[in-house]
């Protein structure tokens, strides 16, 4: 039998010290949610508590979002660009992380390297070149403007991330099936790809929470209502002026995040297990 002592130690040495951090990630999710629910009346009262619901709940803010905007419209935009840009970014990085992890050739590890740096480089300074990309592909203001463009920032992240997870699985197994007849490419569909499930899902969750979050290429290479995704439908759409329609946007942002919450509780196993396995060392 344990003590009462030993039972109550991962209270105090666990659960309390993460709390705190845990308030602290929730937090957001909850006052957009609080925000969304709220009655106008108290929503721009400045006595109001701006945490606490406390005259009624009201969805007139996500009746004004789908019946008045086009939201569902762009939130289909958003998934299909994005569940695009991750397949199309993710088999590329599958493609060039394999022979950078597992070939030697001249110039590899600073090709890798090169790789990473890429990644660093913020968007803002690659709209303006792709820009005139997009243009010269006549795929201006259209969704594959943002197929095409994705890439240019989620491969690099892919690549080196399966490149951290391909390192950890031992080379004597696709060697073993290399002496038993099967081609490289065999070896990596048949035996790597399906040992290193884990790792592809930690890469696809992370791929598409940031094609999902990101701003300034949609902006950028979109611009008529029937083609821009939802982050740029709702602060184009809501934001005119120096009026603020903070339900209705708060109420895009809690649908918005819907996606992202849903992966990662579906694939949390593997994303851990991705994680600890070696996918971002």
């Amino acid at each position: 039998m344990m003590s009462p002592a030993r039972r109550l130690r991962p209270l105090f040495t666990l659960y309390l010290p993460v709390m705190p951090f845990v308030l602290f990630a929730l937090f957001p999710l909850y006052f957009m949610l609080v925000t969304s629910l709220k009655k106008n009346a108290e929503l721009y009262d400045v006595n109001s508590v701006p945490f606490l619901i406390k005259r009624g709940v009201t969805l007139g803010h996500y009746q004004l979002l789908s019946q008045d905007t086009l939201f569902w419209s762009w939130f289909v935009n958003s998934l299909i660009v994005r569940v695009a840009a991750t397949v199309v970014s993710v088999v590329i990085g599958i493609l060039a992380a394999y022979p950078l992890a597992r070939l030697r050739f001249p110039g590899g590890d600073s090709f890798g390297v090169a790789i990473f740096v890429t990644y660093l480089v913020p968007p803002s300074l690659l709209f303006l070149p792709l820009s005139t990309v997009v243009n010269r592909l006549g795929l201006s203001d259209s969704l594959w403007a943002l197929v095409v463009t994705y890439p240019t920032f989620l491969v690099p992240f892919c690549t080196w991330l399966l490149m951290g997870y391909f390192r950890t699985v031992p080379k004597e197994i696709e060697e073993s099936a290399m002496v038993d007849g099967a081609t490289r490419v065999q070896a990596l569909m048949r035996i790597i790809l399906p040992i290193a499930i884990p790792g592809l899902v930690c890469a696809v969750l992370f791929a598409f929470t940031l094609s999902w979050n990101e701003f300034i290429y949609a902006l950028t290479f979109t611009s008529s209502s029937d083609e821009i995704t939802s982050s740029v439908g709702i602060t184009t759409e809501l934001i005119r002026g120096d009026i603020y329609f903070w339900g209705s946007l708060m109420a895009g942002a809690v649908l918005g995040s819907v996606p992202i919450v849903i992966l990662y509780v579906f694939f949390l196993d593997y994303y851990v297990s991705g994680l600890t396995a070696g996918a971002v060392k």
